[in-house]
């Protein structure tokens, strides 16, 4: 019994250890030889939409701009939550009903939080 342990070890030691290294080896190794190498002053410019770019690259952005995003990856990865459980919701029964109503409850603060704070003013 311990072999077939120690064989489950080893195939997940393996795949980690390829999820590391192709990653690695495509990027260093193999991406210099197959890419084109041509550099020129117009290369090293930052790309602005074909304009020259003019004065600081550092500019400050308002903080509601990432919070907002932050609520649409968080409302956009609900939407992957409940599409299995309405697929799947015959067969998972009540239990996963009231599951999915306290997640969703849960979600309707967190907007009703973000709304409260006015996150979602766009000015």
């Amino acid at each position: 019994m311990d072999a077939i342990y120690a064989n489950n070890y080893v195939i997940v030691a393996i795949f980690l250890l390829l999820g590391v290294l192709l990653p690695v080896a495509t990027v260093s190794i193999i991406g210099p030889l197959l890419r084109p190498n041509k550099p020129s002053a117009e290369k090293q410019t930052t790309y602005e939409s074909g304009n020259i770019p003019i004065g600081d690259s550092w500019v400050r952005f308002n903080v509601k701009y990432y919070i907002f995003a932050l609520l649409f990856v968080i409302f956009d990865v609900e939407t992957l939550f409940l599409y299995p459980w309405a697929v799947a919701f015959n067969e998972l029964g009540l239990f996963a009903l009231v599951e999915m109503c306290i997640f969703i409850v849960l979600l309707i603060i967190g907007l009703l939080y973000a709304w409260r704070k006015k996150v979602l003013e766009w000015n």
